[in-house]
């Protein structure tokens, strides 16, 4: 097996996210079956664009690749949630001057959050601590 130590801080790519996205979703992978489901979910990409991508991706220590057998199995050694929070915090940082309540007011407001949505989150916030002052 080749195996990389994870390496902190690595923020994915797009095309990155997406192979880590299929990896999460499905467990340890052959390039053609995260290859085909890419193919699913966007434009047409060439196999060996896929290849090349994961290749590239275990160098940078974000995949493992199981050589043991014929077809190599790649692995995630990026945690999903740690990933994800990093990306959220850069995303926060960048767009939103680091401000959670810009960012939240931001999504409230944006088409694509649908009324159940909305609901969901007045909820939510309902059953957030009140400040005790």
């Amino acid at each position: 097996m080749t195996e990389k130590k994870p390496k902190q801080g690595i923020v994915p790519t797009k095309a990155e996210m997406d192979v880590l996205q299929i990896l999460w979703k499905h467990g340890p992978s052959t390039v053609r079956f995260v290859h085909d489901l890419l193919n699913t979910q966007k434009d047409t990409v060439q196999y060996t664009s896929t290849l090349k991508l994961m290749q590239v991706m275990a160098e940078k220590g974000m995949l493992s690749r199981d050589e043991s057998s014929m077809k190599h199995i790649y692995s995630p050694l990026l945690d999903q949630d740690k990933t994800k929070g990093a990306m959220l915090g850069k995303f926060l940082d960048t767009m939103y001057d680091g401000s959670v309540s810009n960012l939240v007011m931001a999504l409230l407001e944006n088409e694509k959050t649908s009324n159940k949505e909305l609901a969901l989150l007045q909820e939510l916030a309902k059953k957030l601590p009140k400040d005790s002052k």
